[in-house]
């Protein structure tokens, strides 16, 4: 016996086809604008740094009669005359100095602030955070001069250690805002566990609190660094002599020097953004995973 399904027909309701497994794809010019903006953009920040760096194969002569063409001839003689310099590397070593300093001072000091701020229980402590979140407000800038006065009366002008406790002491808000949710998100069941396995407070800090919140670390020890080779204004303020000149008054200062010879100017400024521009390259990812992490946490 064969049984037939007949559709029903119900007034005011539309019969149904078989649904799809698939949803229904839309197609829109959103996706394609938006590609188009990004290269806008990629190129507008490009366009300087390819600039300056292609500026350094041209002469002078070039330069003057057309300042955004493409050399005749590629010529390599400017960076080999900054390369061959004790001038660029000197500044190199003391930004590298002065970047390793500040990134351990900002490192060691933040995590143990933040460790204490995250998991422990004090009168205060909710007021002591807002106090360093309070400090992304107040950028260097404002400060320079009180800067300036503290420096010169510790005896510091002049030397690394007037840059780098200051980048210290500015770093430290932002690291402790990126590191405290990596520490409060540890259970408190490894805690108890190390604490029944006869593991200090200091040593549950160094074996278990360090690795799990290192994502965060490396985050706040890359800013740190990026923002210590990039700093201008406070070496320009502590440092006045040349022998402890950073890479970006360096800059400025060859820039002052060689006003005339445009080209080599421009090599040594592009050679003085490598560093930076491979650094940040390199770790990219840790950045945004380490950004990442403090925010779900």
């Amino acid at each position: 016996m064969t049984a037939s399904l007949q559709t029903v027909n119900i007034p005011g309701v539309r019969p149904r086809g078989p649904r799809s497994s698939s949803p229904p794809v839309r197609r829109g010019v959103g996706r394609p604008l938006g590609y188009a903006a990004a290269v806008i953009v990629i190129i507008a920040m490009l366009a300087p740094v390819a600039f300056i760096v292609i500026g350094g194969f041209r002469s002078n002569s070039e330069i003057t009669t057309d300042p955004v063409g493409w050399p005749s001839v590629w010529n390599i003689g400017n960076y080999i005359d900054v390369l061959t310099g004790g001038i660029f590397w000197r500044e190199v070593l003391n930004s590298t100095i002065a970047g390793v300093a500040t990134t351990a001072g900002v490192v060691v000091l933040g995590l143990m602030a933040s460790y204490v701020l995250a998991r422990y229980r004090f009168r205060g402590r909710g007021a002591l955070y807002a106090v360093f979140a309070a400090g992304l407000m107040f950028p260097m800038t404002v400060a320079i001069t009180p800067l300036y006065i503290l420096v010169k009366n510790l005896g510091l002008m002049n030397s690394l250690g007037g840059v780098i406790l200051p980048q210290i002491a500015f770093a430290l808000p932002t690291t402790i805002i990126i590191l405290v949710p990596f520490l409060r998100a540890i259970p408190d069941e490894i805690q108890e566990a190390a604490f029944i396995d006869g593991c200090s407070r200091l040593g549950f800090f160094w074996r278990m609190v360090v690795p799990l919140a290192m994502p965060g670390v490396i985050t706040v020890g890359i800013l740190a660094f990026i923002a210590s080779w990039n700093s201008y204004l406070l070496p320009l303020f502590i440092l006045n002599n040349e022998a402890t000149f950073t890479l970006p008054l360096g800059v400025q200062a060859f820039s002052s020097q060689y006003s005339v010879d445009t080209a080599k100017v421009l090599a040594f400024t592009s050679l003085s953004m490598i560093p930076a521009l491979l650094f940040f390259a390199f770790f990219e990812r840790r950045i945004v995973g380490g950004l990442t992490g403090a925010v779900k946490g």
